[in-house]
């Protein structure tokens, strides 16, 4: 399996969202690898993660991905952060890992009643026909969240750079993100929930701001899972890991500095 092991620190495990490539969270990825040892890998049906490679996931194929890129890196626990699609994944291998689940981060993850809506499920079905009217759409979501976390119009032209040359070296495949966004609506996430004993924590964007998936429907986590906790990243909506990625990182090592005082 294709692999990304960086930095130094407790063990944090970076699952990545719909476009099933860890590069379009490498924002994310490089900050919190100041703080953490990050591991992280294309999700497994995507051609580039390598031996891996399952033309058809199902939500228990991509959790055993996470377990498999423990052993590879000989890692026994770590926290597992997933971030959008990325965090149904963490969620499900957090209740069915317990023992080698030191925390839970879900960042941006669509909520435990998320369905698609009927315009999306269409696209999803047809992605070759609709995918590229669905990728169109994204800036019309994102404006207010671009304007919010970057104020500036030239701070928005440097992000919107990065988006392109990341899809150019990264490219996507809108069958293989309409294949993820069907399995969302199938999965009883309830009782995922019930099973995760981990510390957790629940990072949103603001509500105003969040086009992508709700933020009341994201924070309805942290009342099914025990002990769980919730946080707002502040002038960001569904994108907050990789528009302010210092900021996220910031809330992750404070998670697990406080998770470390606790078990001292």
């Amino acid at each position: 399996m294709n692999l990304v092991d960086t930095g130094a620190g407790p063990a944090l495990v970076v699952i990545p969202g719909i476009q099933g490539r860890w590069e379009y969270v490498g924002a994310a990825v490089n900050a919190l690898s100041r703080q953490f040892r990050v591991i992280t890998f294309p999700l497994c049906d995507e051609p580039s993660a390598g031996d891996a490679f399952s033309p058809a996931p199902t939500l228990d194929v991509y959790v055993d991905q996470v377990r498999q890129a423990l052993d590879d890196c000989a890692v026994e626990r770590a926290i597992v952060c997933g971030i959008s699609f990325g965090g149904l994944i963490a969620l499900r291998f957090a209740a069915v890992h317990a023992s080698r689940t030191t925390g839970l981060v879900l960042a941006s993850v669509p909520g435990p009643a998320w369905h698609l809506r009927r315009r999306h499920e269409i696209y999803a079905r047809l992605p070759y026909v609709f995918g590229p009217l669905f990728l169109a759409e994204a800036p019309w979501r994102l404006r207010r969240e671009m304007a919010a976390s970057y104020p500036e119009l030239a701070a928005r032209w440097r992000f919107a750079r990065s988006q392109i040359r990341t899809l150019i070296k990264a490219p996507l495949s809108v069958a293989r993100m309409g294949r993820r966004a069907r399995l969302i609506g199938r999965l009883d996430l309830a009782v995922d929930c019930d099973r995760v004993s981990a510390p957790t924590l629940v990072v949103t964007g603001e509500r105003r701001l969040d086009h992508v998936v709700s933020v009341d429907h994201s924070n309805g986590y942290v009342s099914l899972i025990r002990g769980a906790r919730g946080v707002v990243l502040e002038r960001t909506g569904h994108l907050g890991s990789i528009t302010r990625p210092e900021q996220f990182a910031a809330i992750v090592r404070d998670f697990a500095d406080r998770r470390a005082r606790e078990v001292a």
